[in-house]
């Protein structure tokens, strides 16, 4: 369990550890990654409603919260992974998180609100973003102005015109490609 600790980067909590589930295949955006990502959001985080589907060890969430968002619903279907989440949640005192421990199509179904900033990080090798980007542009889950940010293999090809997404910035890191896509 040593090894399953991340560290929250910047904002109200930084430096806080918090330990994460061992479930097989989650892998935590690497600080050096998250810190990054939330310079290249440093205007857009304070205020926004986040979406973190798939949520896993809940960094790019709990980040988000940390940096001041309004709202972060993390959406993580693992239980084990979900508890660990509702630990570090009350263990923040996030008020501003809400935890839904289900199928991540299942909640996109559900939901009615749109969102200023999705973080979308899907099990790997599964094939799952595309689907995922079609329901949510289906349900208009994405506010006017909002942006994306995704983490996918750097092998992965995908067409994200076909969504009307443009790439604002883009990275890599070992295995992984990390995009953030404005409509």
């Amino acid at each position: 369990m040593k090894n399953n600790l991340l560290r929250i980067i910047g904002g109200e909590w930084r430096s806080r550890k918090l330990r994460f589930a061992d479930v097989p295949g989650l892998r935590p955006t690497p600080d050096r990654v998250r810190e990054t990502l939330f310079n290249w959001l440093q205007m857009q985080v304070p205020g926004a409603r986040c979406l973190d589907l798939f949520a896993g060890s809940g960094a790019l969430g709990l980040e988000a919260l940390s940096r001041g968002a309004s709202e972060v619903v993390m959406v993580e279907k693992h239980p084990a992974a979900a508890k660990a989440l509702r630990d570090n949640i009350a263990l923040l005192g996030a008020q501003h998180a809400v935890l839904v421990n289900d199928d991540a199509f299942r909640y996109l179904q559900r939901e009615t609100e749109g969102f200023d900033l999705i973080f979308l990080d899907p099990p790997f090798r599964k094939n799952l973003l595309e689907p995922v980007l079609d329901v949510l542009f289906a349900n208009t889950l994405l506010k006017p102005g909002g942006m994306i940010y995704l983490e996918q293999e750097t092998e992965a090809v995908t067409d994200f015109s076909r969504f009307n997404l443009q790439v604002h910035r883009e990275t890599t890191a070992g295995q992984v490609q990390s995009l953030l896509l404005f409509s």
